[in-house]
């Protein structure tokens, strides 16, 4: 038996919707389809779904609303703050230690933010931007990945 013959059709756009925005520049996509609303936002290496906004979806195409995608580009305007490599994430030099940065501090290009710890080596980690930390994302004591997001930041 197939798994996907029991996914209701609202389900299989969503998947069709997914794999068109794939490649695409599209940030966001907010959409209404019989009677289902639907926002598709999506980040590096992250796609997210979740009910509750409006665009029209005509049985010819899509239509985007007016002023999406500046909802995009604002959000867009903040910069991730990457792991460079796997390992434990710190948010200090140490337990007793006050954190490299926290939620509204500006930060300088250069500046270190983390610590990630692999092979018993602890890697500082640095900021590529400056500007205001709007969002930690990684948790203290945590295994990251390469890749995952540590933190955002707002450029000034």
């Amino acid at each position: 038996m197939d798994i996907h013959e029991h996914e209701t059709p609202w389900i299989k756009r969503v998947e069709e919707l997914i794999k068109v925005l794939e490649g695409s520049t599209i940030g966001e996509l907010e959409l209404t389809e019989a009677g289902t609303e639907i926002i598709i936002k999506r980040r590096p290496h992250v796609m997210v779904s979740a009910p509750n906004r409006k665009l029209s979806l005509a049985s010819s195409g899509l239509q985007v609303v007016p002023g999406a995608a500046g909802q995009a580009a604002k959000e867009d305007s903040r910069v991730a703050i990457l792991a460079p490599l796997a390992g434990v994430y710190y948010i200090a030099s140490s337990p007793t230690s006050p954190p490299f940065v926290n939620l509204g501090d500006v930060v300088h290009v250069g500046q270190v933010v983390a610590l990630i710890e692999a092979m018993k080596v602890f890697n500082e980690i640095q900021s590529e931007v400056a500007g205001r930390v709007v969002e930690l994302v990684a948790i203290n004591g945590n295994v990251v990945q390469k890749g995952d997001v540590l933190m955002r930041v707002e450029p000034l």
